[in-house]
């Protein structure tokens, strides 16, 4: 075997052909020799003429061509059961990981199916009313469902990055994401993939149960762990389960030897949850500031230098930069995509991004977000563990207070670096709309100090044209990874404070972005598995 690379020009697809012309003169044999080409990566290069690269696997007769293959999904009707909660990225690949090794997984989420939510989110919107329970953040498929579905982490450090891409494609994912430098799935794709994430657990002999919100978790004599459980008002009530008994009215208690906490970044109630127990939390370093949205025509123009064409993909656009020994970078870039709500209770406005499959809105947004550290807000220290998640929810809240409503205080680029508040706001994409607000004021000093910085420096050395004041800013991004961190065994990876839990993905401080929450689920599931078998 030997790896070849070649160039094609956008808007025109690699043809067999082409690919075994290359590989032949790579290898130096007739084209009759060459027994397989298979596409290992893609890649756009706009430096000079505009085209995709290809890493391209050459083999001759002979030479064996190995092919990926999953393990198979057991009937683990039967099994025995080990609770998850949560039914984010982290939650379901831990399922479908359990369900390889014979255990039987059994889903509980306080939030709607993934189509159920919809309404939800809908409102959240359109009248500004926010379920605590079903939103951009809580429901089936968690955040992650509604955000585009970047899959954009490459590192082989967390696991096996092919587990996770192959599965989606299973579900239903183009096979496109299995080479696709960038591969994303789209906020109008990925609901379905997740019904039928669901539907193969259930079809294993797993459980769900919808409107489930956990309320305690306790450790029996007997070594086992009881989760308490409240039934969620307008979500579908739990069916009975093997592992579940009736508690008080309107609760649940499910037991099991182990239990998987995938709950996300934004269950708060968690760790709150612990935090009154005495059980060990950390502070956790995160990131909070913007959103930014230009014109998705301008970011086509910086990055395609002025050449783009309608048949060439929505451009993209990432940086990081060093300001006053702190990191600032953008996050969660969606381009031709939109700008939602992400407030998980009343009184707070918080923002993310999400894009469709075809990203071909108008707008291309990102996060902008400057690096938070512990020690960055000794005024906090009082919330010890919880300090940084204090923090977030003041900057939240107090985006809610200046504009009373859902509406997004709001700053042109260019006037928030000159420290002048925008006379008018140009169109965009947020429905619950923006209001003029002094952003450089309302966020955190040492936030909008670096800001300000920033984005002149990015605009003048790294894409030409950025720094606009066609350019929005809105506020607040801040939901960008979990304030606390749930400190685990490194070996074992149970929770210090309760052997049999274990805390996993995003929400437990191990994990960002949907690749790699759901290779934390599939180590912690199969770690969890070790433990039982032996």
């Amino acid at each position: 075997m030997k790896e070849i690379e070649m160039s094609i020009p956008i808007g025109r697809d690699l043809t067999d052909g082409e690919m075994l012309s290359a590989a032949a003169r790579a290898l130096g044999v007739a084209p009759g020799k060459v027994s397989r080409c298979k596409v290992l990566r893609r890649s756009i290069d706009a430096r000079n003429d505009i085209v995709y690269r290809y890493r391209i696997a050459a083999y001759v007769s002979g030479e064996e061509c190995p092919e990926y293959r999953l393990e198979e999904y057991r009937d683990v009707s039967s099994a025995e059961p080990v609770i998850i909660i949560g039914a984010g990225p982290a939650g379901l690949f831990a399922a479908l990981k359990l369900l390889m090794r014979g255990f039987r997984p059994v889903i509980l989420e306080r939030g709607k199916d993934v189509h159920g939510r919809k309404p939800d989110m809908a409102a959240l919107s359109v009248s500004g009313k926010v379920d605590p329970d079903s939103n951009y953040c809580f429901g089936e498929g968690g955040a992650g469902a509604f955000s585009d579905g970047k899959l954009y982490t490459r590192s082989s450090k967390r696991g096996d990055i092919r587990e996770v891409l192959h599965q989606l494609v299973l579900f239903g994912a183009d096979p496109e994401i299995l080479v696709d430098a960038h591969p994303h799935i789209g906020s109008d794709r990925l609901p379905l993939i997740v019904e039928n994430i669901r539907n193969c657990i259930v079809s294993h002999g797993g459980e769900y149960h919808f409107g489930t919100k956990v309320t305690d978790i306790e450790r029996n004599t007997d070594g086992s762990i009881s989760v308490r459980t409240a039934s969620v008002s307008g979500a579908p009530a739990a069916g009975r389960g093997s592992c579940q008994d009736s508690g008080a009215e309107h609760e649940d208690i499910f037991r099991a030897r182990r239990v998987i906490l995938a709950t996300g970044h934004s269950a708060r109630d968690i760790y709150g949850l612990f935090d009154g127990k005495g059980w060990a939390l950390e502070a956790k370093g995160f990131a909070l500031g913007v959103r930014v949205e230009h014109p998705q025509s301008l970011i086509n123009r910086i990055q395609y230098h002025g050449r783009y064409q309608p048949f060439m993909p929505t451009a993209e656009y990432s940086f990081v930069t060093q300001v006053k020994d702190r990191g600032v970078f953008s996050f969660c870039m969606c381009p031709g995509g939109i700008l939602v709500p992400s407030a998980t209770s009343d009184g707070e406005v918080v923002l993310n991004g999400m894009s469709n499959s075809a990203r071909n809105s108008r707008w291309a947004n990102a996060g902008v977000v400057v690096s938070v550290e512990p020690g960055d807000m000794p005024q906090y220290g009082r919330y010890g563990a919880l300090s940084l998640m204090q923090f977030q929810k003041d900057v939240e809240q107090s985006m809610f207070r200046f504009s009373g409503s859902l509406k997004a205080p709001a700053q042109r680029m260019m006037d928030f670096c000159r420290g002048v508040e925008s006379r008018d706001l140009p169109a965009t994409s947020y429905r619950p709309g923006a209001v003029a607000a002094p952003l450089h004021e309302l966020l955190p000093e040492h936030v909008s100090q670096r800001l300000r910085l920033a984005f002149p420096e990015t605009g003048n050395r790294k894409l030409k044209g950025y720094y606009t004041n066609d350019a929005l800013l809105l506020g607040v991004e801040s939901r960008t990874s979990s304030p606390v961190r749930i400190p685990r065994d490194p070996e074992t990876l149970e929770y210090v404070s309760l052997p049999g839990l274990y805390p996993c993905g995003e929400g437990a401080g191990y994990a960002g972005g949907i690749v790699s929450s759901a290779l934390d689920g599939i180590n912690c599931a199969a770690r969890l598995a070790a433990a039982l078998a032996e």
